[in-house]
């Protein structure tokens, strides 16, 4: 079941510098307000910012977030030395969306860190600005915020760069307790070991579940047993590429399309949008696919995957962990405490893909249909309760 609306708003942008063409597209507004990353990569198009509009949408409402759903994407290399311009440029572009109606993080190719520097640039502190300045104190609103955004959590990072992956790994863990598997004997493939797939891989790891094997740009790192998946991490460069030359000899290297037919339980697409089409759909050995790349599986090769009995956890339920976090973070509903935001994030996420895989099991419905019904029948109490009232979001 797919969403056929219109977005409210395309704009394009070209760079008057380097031609480099970015987009914003706006798919609805709750409160006058949308929210979704910008991503940065070559190739980018209006399209793809345009799905991936679509499914913040889809987002905010199967999580009953009071917040629309938008995209920025820019067609250019986030490793070449003028990116950073690039971005400063576009956001000063897209500034009276910034200012008043758009709640941008980070995405694809554009670290949170990098964005909120941007925004700092701009006088406008965090890149939750439009969110931020309704608050009745938006000081407080911001250092509660940045509180949430750099909690510690074990392994040495900060909860706002783990949070996606964490949501990521429990809706896997979900698909384990709702069939019924034995976490230790579960296995799982990982295309893609940046913020996302990293941080998935990590609590899987920590939860006992065998991640088998993980691929990076470079190609697909595989041993049947197991990885140590702490020790890869740490090997990873800025764009989660990992050094081979550190890598135990008794780890398969093989070429990074490889991880899409590794046998393993689940198989986690983190890396790319249309990851999986129907030309490597058939390869796919998994039981299962849990979306943690945004419009990681084209929709021919989801139902190829269905008719062989191979359920998608779409990206709007599998990787919607950080979009919910941060607005539970906004809204005052978690603060620096991890435990709280993991608690919320873990049940929320475990009952929505029990929820999915209960109605594929007893009735074949395809999980992204049950789930893309579930976010209808809520935006539309969410219309109802917001409709022609902007201000009506309440931030303390």
């Amino acid at each position: 079941m797919a969403d056929s609306t219109e977005p409210l708003v395309r704009l394009t942008w070209t760079d008057p510098v380097t031609g480099t063409r970015g987009y914003l597209v706006v798919h609805t507004l709750v409160s006058g307000l949308a929210t979704g990353g910008t991503r940065m990569r070559a190739g980018c198009t209006v399209s793809e910012v345009e799905d991936l509009a679509r499914g913040m949408a889809a987002k905010t409402a199967t999580f009953n977030l009071p917040v629309g759903g938008a995209k920025g994407g820019i067609d250019f290399d986030p490793k070449n030395p003028r990116a950073k311009g690039v971005l400063e440029r576009f956001c000063s572009a897209m500034r009276p969306w910034l200012d008043a109606h758009w709640v941008t993080a980070e995405d694809l190719g554009v670290p949170q860190h990098l964005i909120d520097e941007v925004f700092e640039g701009l006088g406008l502190e965090q890149s939750y600005h439009a969110a931020i300045r309704r608050s009745s104190d938006p000081e407080r609103t911001l250092r509660r915020v940045q509180a949430g955004l750099n909690a510690p959590v074990p392994g040495g990072l900060l909860l706002g760069d783990v949070i996606g992956g964490y949501g990521v790994a429990q809706a896997c863990i979900g698909v384990a307790g709702t069939w019924g598997w034995d976490a230790a004997e579960t296995t799982v493939a990982i295309q893609g070991i940046g913020t996302m797939g990293g941080g998935a891989a990590w609590y899987l790891h920590e939860a006992g579940m065998r991640v088998v094997a993980v691929a990076d740009a470079a190609g697909t790192l595989y041993h049947p047993a197991g990885l140590d998946v702490p020790a890869l991490l740490e090997l990873r460069d800025a764009y989660g590429e990992v050094d081979r030359s550190q890598v135990p000899a008794d780890v398969q290297r093989l070429p990074r399309n490889a991880v899409i037919g590794i046998e393993a339980d689940i198989l986690v697409p983190a890396a790319i949008s249309y990851a999986i089409t129907p030309d490597n759909s058939i390869d796919v050995a998994a039981k299962v696919v849990i979306e943690a790349a945004n419009s990681a599986t084209t929709p021919e090769a989801e139902a190829m995957m269905a008719a062989r009995g191979i359920p998608v956890v779409p990206d709007f339920i599998a990787n919607a962990g950080a979009a919910a976090w941060a607005w539970w973070l906004l809204l005052g509903q978690v603060g620096a405490d991890p435990a709280d935001s993991f608690h919320r994030l873990r049940t929320e996420m475990q009952a929505k893909v029990a929820l999915l895989l209960g109605e594929w099991m007893v009735s074949g419905v395809p999980p992204r249909q049950t789930g893309a019904e579930l976010a209808v029948a809520n935006r539309s109490v969410l219309t109802e309760v917001h409709s022609a009232q902007e201000q009506a979001l309440t931030i303390p």
